[in-house]
């Protein structure tokens, strides 16, 4: 009868300490949508962007994808972003989908412009620049490569 109560007592200090770590890793991690403003823009291809992904200004994180959707008029892909309260960015900013590396994850990568007038939230950010994958820079420079040749043969 002693063992089962050290073993009862036991186990329920097992379940709180794992209960304390979950409740440690809840309010340490950041999850959840970030506080901020929202943002639009519109892509051709997005190259597997995905919902959390980063938004960043010169690599610093500044914000977080939000949603995408496709539109059914365009077939464009519509890409929502919130954006940090206490970043405030021109109408004239450029924004591009980048990769983080050859195997790393993509990213939304912005380019502050130099209008005077911000962007309101829930804007749309005209100034777009399409994913460019590897496929798509190799199969450039083949056509360039074989198109000098080309025309170097005539």
């Amino acid at each position: 009868m002693k063992r089962n109560a050290i073993e009862t007592v036991l186990g329920a200090v097992v379940l709180l300490i794992a209960l304390m770590f979950m409740v440690f890793a809840y309010s340490t991690a950041d999850i959840g949508v970030p506080k901020g403003y929202q943002i639009k823009a519109v892509f051709l291809k997005v190259g597997g962007l995905e919902k959390g992904s980063d938004v960043r200004i010169g690599g610093v994180p500044v914000g977080s994808v939000t949603e995408q959707s496709l539109d059914a008029d365009t077939f464009e892909a519509n890409v929502s972003m919130s954006i940090s309260a206490d970043v405030r960015l021109p109408e004239d900013t450029e924004v591009s989908i980048v990769s983080d590396g050859l195997l790393g994850g993509k990213y939304v990568s912005l380019k502050p412009g130099t209008s005077t007038s911000v962007l309101n939230p829930n804007g749309i950010l005209k100034n777009t620049r399409d994913y460019q994958s590897l496929e798509d820079l190799v199969g450039e420079i083949i056509f360039l490569a074989t198109q000098d040749s080309d025309s170097a043969s005539e």
